[in-house]
Formats: C-alpha cells, structure tokens, sequence
C-alpha cells in the first residue's frame, strides 16, 4: 500500500471559464472540462496527478458547476466536494477550502493545483509538491511553486526571489515580491535574470498558517468566511449562500500572498502550460511541414502558422498566415494568433451587451 505524507490535502480548484478560449469554453463548458490535451479532461489529469501524492483530494468548485465534476470524476465524494455557492474570487475559495479542511483536520497541509493547466513530468510535480509541503509544515510559512521563465511571457505574473533558505535539510527561496503581467520589455528583463520566476499559482500551506494570514491581510474576507462557516454547521445554506455573495471579490495574490513576508518559493521541476489561449495551444501540438495545426477536415493552399479547429466541416484556406479559426455550433472566432490573448475582449463586450446565450 503507498504510503502519504500524513495531513497532506491536495485541493483542485474547478471554476472560472477560461474566457481565452472562447467559443469552446463557456459558462456551460469551462476551460477545465475541455480535452485540450492527450484527449482527456484537464481536470481529470489533475486528479490523476493528485493521486499520486495523496488519497486526501479535494475539489473546489462553484455551485452551478457541481454536475459537471460529477460527470467527469463519479470517484469523488460529496464529502470531499468544497462547494462555494458562487463564484467570489480566488481569496475566498481559498479561505474556504482552508477553514473546511481544518475543521476536519487541525494539521492540515494544503496544496492548490489548478484543474485547468497541463503538466509533464510526473516525478518532478511530484518532488516540487511534497518540497513544498515539508516547507511549509516545518516553517510554518506559505509556500509558492514558481518556473523559471522559458520566454518572456506577457500574459503571466512573475515572482522575484531574494536569497536562500534552509532549514535541517530543507530548502527554498526567500519571495520579494509578486508582479503583475508585465510589458514586452520588462517580461524580457525578467527572462534573463535567475531572480524571476512565473506565478504557476500553485500553492502549500498549512491551513492555520494560511488563517493567520488571511485574518491580518484581509479580515473582511475571514470574518465573512467564518460567518459561512458557521451558518453550514448548523444547516442554514441560505445564509451562508448570501453571506458568501456578499463578500469582497479579490484575487489570493492581492489579498495575502502580496503582503505577507511570510512566503517561501520553491522552483519547479516539471513542465507547465497554462493553454492561456488558442495560440498556446497550438504551441503544444504537433504542426504540419507548413506550421499548421489542425482539428477537421481542411484544404489548407498557401496557408501557414495557423491553428484551425472546425471539427464538423471542410474548410478551405487560401493564403493565410498566423491566424486561429474556431467555430462550435453557434459561434466563429477568427484573429491573428498574436492577438489570442485579446479573445477574453470579446466575452467581456457580449457581458456588456446581456448576449449571455453565447457565454
């Protein structure tokens, strides 16, 4: 039988939508959901990788999207579904998770990893997390997983390290600060310096430890949280459902893990892809002799460096270059693939216009 590290619980946040990559992923067909790659779920990868470090797994996901996640994992059990009755930013969920996890166990060691990113290299994940996890039990401090930067990324936060740490064997890097996505030219000075490492938003605390800090950095969030919590245990849902809609929207980045000095970085040992947007996708896929990637049927003639995904019809190409064409049943995109990142304008335009049957 393997053997966990004890008070270790992997929690997979499941939310969001992905808005990069619309029109395939929607309210009703989030990025998580989507067989982006090695033809399975991303969420049913990152059980998977789960598995391997603990039989503690946790999924953290919002009311509306509790079907889906029992579609895709029938495996996991109501009493191992963290459930936010809407989705209220990244704190919240978190401070959530932490507080359920410790009422349940008072040791708790948490561990983030997103449903929605792809990861090779399943011994390295592997050794990254359980560093991260004696870290963060035996200093009692927070605990990030950063890369090293493989291009100077634009879409991406950044964490700069300042120094060692070391503690009976263990080691990590001191965090100086958290940066926001940056322009071309910072992102390139990031790029070639060993002080920065992408945010991979991947996270190890203990749950007290992560508590302490959210009630000093962001008590409002706590306060209200403990509110939830109490409102639960005694099977009030109502109430708990309108204290949590009634709770500050922020980022964990923004609310704790920006202003504690508490935080420890451990660099990872494995592949990472966000698939931010179309043109990280196809990134990832094997193009044809012209740079082409392709979902469907298609007669491509001095066409190149495209990503084409119209599974259900013949399309037929003729003199492009650089270009990301995907359509579902209701829908096209068409944009320059340098221009993928932007895709996210046009979720944003159909909120603001009420075209909800298109989100």
């Amino acid at each position: 039988m393997r053997k966990y590290p004890p008070h270790l619980c992997v929690v997979i946040p499941a939310g969001g939508a992905g808005t990069r990559l619309w029109p395939r992923s929607r309210r009703s067909t989030p990025k998580h959901v989507l067989p982006l790659s090695g033809g399975r779920p991303l969420i049913r990868q990152a059980y998977e990788r789960a598995a391997a470090l603990t039989d503690r797994i946790f999924v953290l996901t919002e009311a509306r999207q509790l079907p889906l996640i029992r579609e895709l994992l029938p495996e996991v059990s109501d009493e191992a579904l963290i459930v936010e009755p809407s989705a209220r930013g990244t704190t919240n969920a978190f401070g959530l998770a932490a507080m359920t996890l410790q009422e349940r166990d008072p040791d708790a060691i948490m561990v983030s990893t997103p449903a929605d990113h792809i990861i090779r290299g399943l011994d390295g994940f592997r050794e990254s997390v359980l560093r991260a996890c004696a870290l963060a039990d035996r200093t009692r401090r927070l605990v990030t997983i950063g890369l090293r930067p493989r291009y100077a990324a634009t879409g991406f936060g950044y964490i700069e390290a300042d120094g060692e740490f070391r503690l009976d064997g263990l080691s990590g890097l001191e965090v100086a600060r958290f940066v926001e996505k940056p322009d071309a030219a910072t992102a390139a000075e990031y790029a070639a310096s060993d002080r920065f490492f992408w945010n991979l938003a991947l996270f190890s605390w203990r749950c007290d430890s992560f508590l302490k800090a959210l009630r000093r950095h962001g008590p409002e969030h706590a306060s209200g949280l403990e509110e939830v919590m109490a409102a639960r245990r005694r099977g009030d849902e109502a109430a708990a459902v309108a204290t949590y809609a009634a709770l500050p929207v922020n980022a964990v980045d923004y609310t704790v893990m920006e202003r504690t000095d508490d935080l420890l970085l451990v660099p990872a040992s494995f592949e990472w892809v966000d698939v931010g947007s179309w043109s990280e996708l196809a990134d990832l896929l094997t193009p044809d002799d012209a740079g082409n990637v392709f979902e469907g049927r298609p007669v491509l003639i001095d066409t190149s460096d495209s990503f084409i995904s119209v599974p259900d019809k013949l399309v037929a190409a003729i003199g492009l270059k650089g270009l990301v064409v995907v359509e579902t049943s209701d829908a096209l995109l068409i944009c320059p693939k340098s221009r993928a990142q932007d895709v996210k304008k046009v979720v944003e335009r159909l909120e603001a216009e009420g075209r909800s049957e298109y989100l």
